[in-house]
């Protein structure tokens, strides 16, 4: 239910008639609504349909969402054939790459953007438009806290191109590219003409990054269509889904089949499976757990180790596999995966079809001969393809993408390599001075949620170029940061709690051993306690604050990694237990 007391409203108040504005007069109030709405041309008969709410995230900024036109176009044709009204309202939009400093830092904004607008504005049900990485989770998280019937529809990935008979796309193929092109083995022409492939057309990254993680999650969670999550955005089948989408959202406000009965407990671990069988974005467990905190829940990090162990890495995509999200989408989409992932599933779920997660995967039908989807017994990976470590390094836990890693690297223990924020790494990687082997492990400090602040993607810390020229490709890191789902190496992310709020990250000094071992899901810093107990003495911590504006109201309120990296003030009173339960 919404957390806005809106004692005003009349007990089954639809329709126009939802949250009037007060004027002291509820009649005057619809009254006077009504005669601004008409000015726009409505007529009284279509002003007596259900009302459905269309968030719009177009932006000349986002190049994710650069079909939006026409996705609300299609779903605004699908609302109207069911009998509804439909009506769009703008919200905040963020692009991965044009937001400074990070676009993690303005995720809770977009969330809170995306309630109070849902909430302030009559509407019985709002389907939500959302691509780019963190639009997604906000719209979910803001949805979540709204309370109403919501449903959600993702703009879709990109095409791939081509690069000299190549293959290729976002951003996978970037940062392969890139690392090449530190590594001096191909010039500022090649570069220059691979920039010009990578994105082939509007959507979002075509690999599985972290959109293409929240959109296979917000299939499996129930809270948008079946076959919704793999579309690429400029074809038919996008448009498709999205006049599908418009229809089912009227059918959800008639039924009043509000956001809670869809975000369950069930629903929350039916995610977690697909999360770890889909080689998905280590960012899919912090959007989950912020999703799943706006419903009084907190996600389990070690039961998702233990699910890890036996749920394989079934979908043979980039960063873990070969593949592109067209090529997903070509096999039967989420409809074959979640056929091999029957057995651990929960099949109860409800989605927003009002049908369950089980039904649907039988409306589905049996399936069709393909490559991309693996079966359990010749999986891409044995195991999950996130790891939960712990250790006095990381208390409250860190996280490892096992799939995208080096095996050889798994099984580590090196000297550290220390710098204290993005400033210094900046500064120092590239140098010729750096003292740095590939026997090390690279730690950064300071870019976790309060320390950066946002917790950017800066995890996936760069080959220091005197040892990229030398060919080497890989090397542990370490960090209290995120890195991009669609980003590979042997990286350990999400180290809690953060360096910048006293964690034992920011007492790492040089030349330290650390040991990493994922089989032991252990983060280790071999160093003795009296002497970390000293250097806290020496160097006290001192927690960032700041005056005034958003960046206060995010400094003294920002949750850690494994609580969401959500506003503390947003999640419900009462705590309603883990997932899974």
């Amino acid at each position: 239910m919404s957390r806005r007391n809106q004692s005003d409203d009349p007990p089954a108040a639809t329709g126009l008639k939802k949250g009037l504005t007060s004027y002291g007069d509820n009649g005057f109030s619809l009254f006077l609504r009504k005669a601004f709405i008409k000015g726009a041309g409505y007529s009284d008969s279509a002003l007596t349909r259900p009302v459905i709410g269309i968030a719009n995230t177009g932006s000349a900024y986002n190049p994710c969402h650069g079909n939006m036109p026409q996705l609300l176009e299609a779903v605004k044709r699908g609302i109207m054939l069911a009998g509804g009204l439909p009506v769009d309202f703008p919200t905040i939009s963020i692009h991965e790459s044009f937001s400074y400093p990070t676009s993690m830092y303005l995720r809770n904004l977009m969330s809170m953007d995306t309630e109070e607008m849902i909430l302030a504005q009559p509407m019985d049900a709002v389907v939500l438009i959302g691509g780019c990485d963190k639009t997604v989770p906000a719209q979910l998280m803001g949805a979540a806290s709204a309370g109403i019937p919501a449903i959600e529809l993702v703009t879709g990935s990109m095409l791939t191109g081509s690069h000299r008979s190549e293959r290729v796309g976002a951003c996978t193929d970037c940062r392969r590219y890139w690392g090449k092109y530190r590594a001096q083995e191909i010039d500022d022409q090649e570069i220059a003409d691979v920039n010009n492939q990578l994105v082939a057309s509007v959507g979002t990254c075509s690999v599985m990054g972290t959109a293409s993680t929240m959109a296979c999650l917000s299939e499996a969670l129930g809270i948008s269509l079946p076959g919704g999550a793999t579309p690429p955005a400029v074809t038919a089948d996008r448009m498709r889904i999205a006049e599908l989408t418009g229809a089912q959202a009227v059918q959800m406000a008639q039924e009043r089949l509000t956001i809670d009965k869809i975000l369950t407990p069930d629903a929350f671990e039916n995610a977690m499976r697909v999360l770890l069988a889909i080689g998905g974005s280590t960012n899919g467990i912090v959007h989950l757990a912020a999703i799943a905190g706006r419903m009084g829940l907190d996600i389990d990090l070690q039961a998702l180790d233990r699910m890890g162990r036996d749920t394989p890495v079934l979908l043979d995509l980039k960063p873990s596999g070969q593949h592109y999200m067209e090529d997903f989408h070509k096999a039967g989409g989420m409809a074959t995966l979640l056929r091999q992932l029957k057995p651990l599933l929960k099949l109860d779920a409800l989605t927003v079809t009002g049908r369950t997660l089980g039904e649907e995967i039988e409306r589905a039908g049996p399936g069709f001969e393909q490559t991309v989807v693996k079966t359990a017994t010749d999986p891409i990976y044995p195991q999950g393809a996130i790891a939960v470590l712990q250790g006095n390094l990381a208390p409250g836990g860190a996280i490892i993408k096992q799939s995208s890693a080096n095996a050889a690297l798994m099984e580590h223990e090196g000297r550290a390599v220390v710098f204290e924020d993005a400033a210094d790494l900046a500064l120092r990687i590239d140098s010729d001075e750096l003292d740095v082997t590939a026997e090390d492990i690279l730690v950064l400090k300071n870019i976790g949620p309060k320390g950066a602040p946002g917790m950017p993607e800066a995890g996936y810390i760069p080959i220091p170029r005197k040892l990229a020229v030398q060919g080497v490709k890989d090397i542990v890191r370490i960090s209290d940061g995120r890195m991009s789902g669609t980003a590979f190496g042997t990286i350990v992310l999400h180290v809690t709690p953060e360096s910048a709020i006293g964690g034992p990250l920011a007492y790492v000094e040089n030349g330290d051993r650390i040991r990493l071992s994922v089989s032991r899901r252990d983060l280790s810093l071999l160093v003795s306690e009296q002497e970390l107990a000293l250097r806290r003495q020496r160097t006290p911590v001192v927690v960032p604050t700041a005056e005034r504006g958003y960046k206060k109201l995010f400094l003294d309120t920002v949750t850690q990694a494994d609580k969401g990296v959500d506003f503390d003030f947003l999640r419900p009173a009462q705590n309603k237990g883990t997932v899974p339960r």
